[in-house]
């Protein structure tokens, strides 16, 4: 067994209030990172989509977007932390399909 003294804080929700950061400050930055989340999965959503209507192999997909496959990989398994939006907007362009900004 070891001897090592282990504290555990528990998490309240919002990272960037267990960071320090002021409330509103946390606030706002939560709402941005879960905005920046909700387009990255709508992007990749659709990626998949046009993968699966095409019925494309994971190679074949990433022949036509000039990526790796693993990056097609990645993509349908969701990764989406390893996607800047821009990138998954780039691919989405070679797909002939296009993404529409909506300001709430």
């Amino acid at each position: 067994m070891s001897d090592k003294i282990t504290h555990i804080t528990p998490a309240n929700g919002n990272i960037f209030l267990d960071l320090g950061f002021p409330d509103n400050e946390a606030a706002s930055l939560k709402a941005h990172s879960q905005a920046v989340i909700e387009m990255k999965l709508t992007l990749v959503e659709a990626m998949d989509n046009w993968i699966q209507e095409n019925q494309l192999k994971q190679a074949d997909a990433a022949n036509i977007l000039g990526v790796t496959r693993p990056r097609i990989s990645d993509m349908v398994n969701r990764k989406i932390g390893k996607f800047t939006i821009d990138s998954l907007l780039t691919m989405l362009a070679k797909t002939n399909k296009s993404a529409h900004l909506s300001i709430r």
